[in-house]
C-alpha cells in the first residue's frame, strides 16, 4: 500500500470549506511519519475535527493534495475508500455505537469485519474491556450505559485490531482524568506497536504529562511544537 519510509499522512497547500463557505482550513502543509504520536489541540471551533474528518476520508479537500497510505485522496475510487479505513481506527465525539449490540459485539464489530471467528475473538475483547474499565458490562447495552463508559467502548473499539493509523476526536472528553490517563497509556502503548496516533484534544492537564509534539491548530493553520 505505501513504502516504509513514506508519511502515513500528507498535505500539500491543502484548503477545506463547506460548501460555499470561508475556508476552514487554508495552506496546510504537514507529514504525519509511521509510528509518530501528536497532540492535536487549538481552541473550539478552530477546526480539528475538520482536519481529522480529511484524514479519515470523510471529506476531501477544496483544494490542495491529501495523501493517505501513500495514496492520493483525489484518486481513489467509491470501493477504495473503505478499504483503506480498515487500516485505521477513529474515535468519533459522538461514539456512532450500535445500540442493538452489546459492548462486546459493538468492541468485536472490526475483528468480525476483517473475518475473525470463535473463542478469541471474546477473548481478546474481554481482555480490552476489563482495560478500560467496563469488564462488568460486556452484556450491557450503549442505551443503558453513561455517556463516559459509551466513550470507552468507542475507545475500545477503534483500537481492538491495533490500526496503521489511530484518529481519536477528543477522546477524554467525557471521562475524569484518572480514566483518561488510563486511556492515554492504551494509546502510547499502541503507538510502540507501530501505530501512528493524532489525539485532539483541549485538556491541558492530560497533555502536559506526555512529551509528545503538538499539531496546533490556529487561524485555520497547523503548525508542529515540540512536546
Amino acid at each position: 500500500m505505501m513504502d516504509e519510509d513514506d508519511p502515513i499522512v500528507r498535505f500539500d497547500n491543502v484548503g477545506m470549506r463547506y460548501g460555499t463557505g470561508p475556508e476552514v482550513l487554508r495552506d496546510i502543509n504537514m507529514a504525519l511519519e509511521p509510528g509518530s504520536f501528536y497532540f492535536l489541540t487549538g481552541e473550539s471551533g478552530a477546526g480539528k475535527t475538520s482536519l481529522l474528518r480529511l484524514m479519515y476520508l470523510a471529506n476531501r479537500p477544496s483544494r490542495g493534495l491529501v495523501h493517505v497510505f501513500g495514496r492520493d485522496v483525489s484518486t481513489l475510487g467509491r470501493d477504495e475508500v473503505p478499504v483503506l479505513r480498515r487500516h485505521m481506527g477513529v474515535i468519533f465525539q459522538d461514539f456512532r455505537l450500535l445500540d442493538h449490540l452489546s459492548t462486546l459485539d459493538n468492541v468485536a464489530l472490526p475483528l468480525r469485519v476483517a473475518g475473525a471467528k470463535g473463542p478469541k475473538v471474546r477473548q481478546h475483547v474481554a481482555e480490552l474491556l476489563r482495560w478500560v474499565g467496563l469488564g462488568d458490562h460486556i452484556n450491557a447495552k450503549p442505551t443503558t450505559l453513561s455517556g463516559g463508559e459509551q466513550q470507552r467502548i468507542a475507545i475500545a473499539r477503534a483500537v481492538i485490531n491495533q490500526p496503521n493509523l489511530l484518529l481519536a476526536d477528543e477522546p477524554t472528553g467525557n471521562v475524569d482524568d484518572n480514566i483518561g490517563m488510563r486511556l492515554l497509556f492504551l494509546f502510547e502503548e499502541l503507538n510502540r506497536m507501530g501505530t501512528t496516533v493524532v489525539v485532539a484534544t483541549h485538556n491541558e492537564r492530560l497533555v502536559s504529562r506526555f512529551p509528545y509534539p503538538r499539531l496546533v491548530l490556529e487561524d485555520g493553520q497547523v503548525t508542529k511544537q515540540k512536546g
